[in-house]
């Protein structure tokens, strides 16, 4: 589904290594994937980005073929400030001091810590369909909650979520992304079939669940730190939404998005749902291109 890109595994930390794909060439470009998907959420902008670009399309430490390590107490080795040093670790193996930064859902969640304990690294950061962590657990309410009730399912102590995501995978990956604004409809069925595949894995169940745990818990603890300390996202973001998405209804993205950024935000609503990538995918390459030089 990348044709041209290289298949790359780079060790990042003793026993976990990091899976994903670089191809292209230009100033390096950082992809981060959301739930419960894969780096092939990029597929349909890698091609295109890749004449701009060194595209590096990885999945996140839990995900796909990266390593899937259990779980610590406090969830520690899935915070995104662990799963963040992951994707650093990547790019220094590929020789990039710094780089250009976009995430979707869960990876925008790693991309924002990234950028909040690396900001050196970061030439600029693209954020997909999310607010930050902390202010959408803080304004929970039951529309929220009834939309996105795998939040709260998959912090639910193990092995109680892992059980039932195990017992049928192929069916918690489409019911998932399928009860979404568009259903099934927009995604290739080759990326359905990868996304499946990867979370039948022996532990990617455990991983995903680790990575909510601990967004619930440490990731929590870091961002009220970072809110007591005064830290704040010092690089250029721009904030893409799906104007028939959660985020739309729940949160104003930009108004959240400035209150932890003291550099420029800007960004829009794309005619889509929770799904940029594949939904829109000629959006996101219009900001990508227009933001990220």
């Amino acid at each position: 589904m990348f044709p041209g890109f290289e298949h790359a595994t780079i060790e990042v930390a003793a026993n976990v290594s990091i899976t994903g794909v670089i191809g292209g060439s230009g100033p390096p470009l950082l992809l981060l994937h959301g739930h419960p998907q894969t780096h092939v959420i990029w597929h349909r902008l890698a091609p295109a980005l890749a004449e701009h670009y060194t595209v590096v399309a990885t999945d996140l430490r839990g995900y796909g073929d990266a390593s899937k390590p259990p779980g610590e107490p406090q969830h520690a080795n899935y915070s995104k400030r662990r799963m963040a040093a992951d994707q650093v670790a990547v790019m220094d193996k590929l020789g990039f001091d710094s780089f250009f930064l976009c995430g979707h859902d869960r990876g925008g969640r790693v991309a924002h810590r990234l950028a909040l304990d690396h900001p050196e690294r970061v030439r600029k950061l693209m954020v997909l369909d999310i607010a930050p962590t902390l202010a959408m657990y803080e304004a929970t309410d039951l529309t929220f909650a009834t939309a996105y009730w795998h939040w709260f399912f998959l912090i639910q102590p193990a092995p109680l979520p892992e059980s039932w995501i195990e017992a049928a995978p192929a069916e918690y990956v489409t019911r998932i992304m399928g009860s979404r604004h568009a259903g099934l409809a927009p995604f290739d069925p080759a990326a359905i079939a990868e996304y499946q595949r990867c979370l039948a894995l022996p532990g990617a169940a455990h991983g995903l669940c680790e990575d909510y745990r601990a967004a619930r818990g440490i990731d929590l603890e870091h961002d009220r730190a970072d809110r007591t300390a005064g830290r704040h996202l010092t690089r250029p973001l721009r904030v893409l939404w799906g104007a028939h998405g959660v985020i739309e209804r729940c949160f104003d993205a930009l108004a959240e998005w400035r209150a932890v950024s003291v550099a420029e935000v800007d960004g829009e609503a794309l005619p889509c749902g929770h799904y940029l990538p594949e939904e829109a995918p000629a959006g996101v390459l219009r900001h990508l291109i227009d933001f990220m030089r």
